[in-house]
């Protein structure tokens, strides 16, 4: 590497640069383009507005609604599913028999598409023929037919239940091979100094796993921000727009009412904030390491 010349290393870089640049910074200087501009596709024309688009943003009630039901579906369904992944994690790291076999199981849940898993969820959700209610029924603990998907905040987190039941074996996995990447030695001499579970698990453990920790935090808060499929199988942003998360806002913006240029607004301004909370982990998570 060190005989190569710095034209050399620019020839080589060159084609995986114009690549990035194609492939990401062109869509997100179109969308800037197109965010300043009434773009509807409807129209023959494409009048310049300025930054119209963004005071109507700040303007907008249902925008400010969808953005408190996102980061809360966001808050929830990730922390559930770190605190669930890392909990069967360390039951998959023990020696058992058929530990292989759970392994394999695990992963069926995120293996299945989302929209699938939306459509299986809303049958099971059913109020009248649903599975939830028949087997709480039969066991008792409900007297009558739920509407599981029939009030909003009821709605949004039974879709939180579905989220976590397919994306909690993906964060598991994750944590798995992070535990079995640190040296037994490390907990063997703990227990030589004679440190419980729990020290061993806060001492050693958390710390020599921050960098999966911030992967799965990253990917699952990223992957909780775009979430679409599983809203447009199961609930459509209902009832009463009470799971209308902005990913989803965004696309009736932008697909059901043509108005591309106030739907390129609120995309800029969802990667916006999935790019500040990203750096705000890195930040608080590996640089603390470091």
């Amino acid at each position: 590497m060190k005989n190569l010349s710095r034209k050399n290393l620019i020839t080589l870089l060159l084609p995986s640069f114009l690549f990035i640049i194609f492939v990401f910074a062109v869509p997100i200087f179109y969308s800037i383009f197109i965010s300043l501009h009434h773009y509807n596709i409807l129209l023959p024309y494409h009048p310049f507005v300025g930054f119209k688009n963004y005071i109507k943003l700040f303007q907008d009630s249902v925008f400010w609604s969808s953005l408190k039901i996102t980061l809360y579906f966001v808050v929830v369904a990730v922390t559930i599913e770190l605190s669930l992944g890392m909990l069967i994690a360390h039951l998959l790291n023990q020696d058992f028999k058929g530990r292989k076999f759970l392994r394999v199981i695990l992963m069926v849940p995120w293996a299945v598409p989302w929209v699938v898993n939306g459509i299986m969820w809303k049958w099971i959700y059913n109020s009248e023929f649903g599975v939830l209610n028949k087997l709480l029924l039969q066991i008792g603990i409900i007297e009558k037919n739920i509407q599981w998907l029939g009030k909003p905040f009821l709605a949004l987190n039974m879709m939180i239940f579905a989220d976590v039941w397919k994306e909690t074996p993906f964060i598991a996995i994750l944590f798995l091979a992070g535990l079995q990447a640190i040296p037994i030695d490390y907990y063997e001499a703990a227990e030589i100094e004679g440190a419980n579970s729990w020290v061993k698990f806060c001492r050693i453990t958390l710390p020599l796993l921050k960098p999966v920790t911030f992967v799965a935090l990253s990917l699952r808060t990223i992957w909780a921000f775009k979430s679409f499929d599983l809203i447009y199988a199961l609930t459509q942003g209902g009832p009463s727009q009470g799971t209308n998360l902005l990913n989803f806002y965004i696309y009736q913006t932008t697909f059901s009412h043509l108005d591309f240029g106030y739907g390129a607004t609120l995309s800029l301004v969802l990667t916006i904030i999935i790019l500040v909370i990203t750096l705000l982990f890195y930040k608080f998570i590996l640089t603390e390491e470091e």
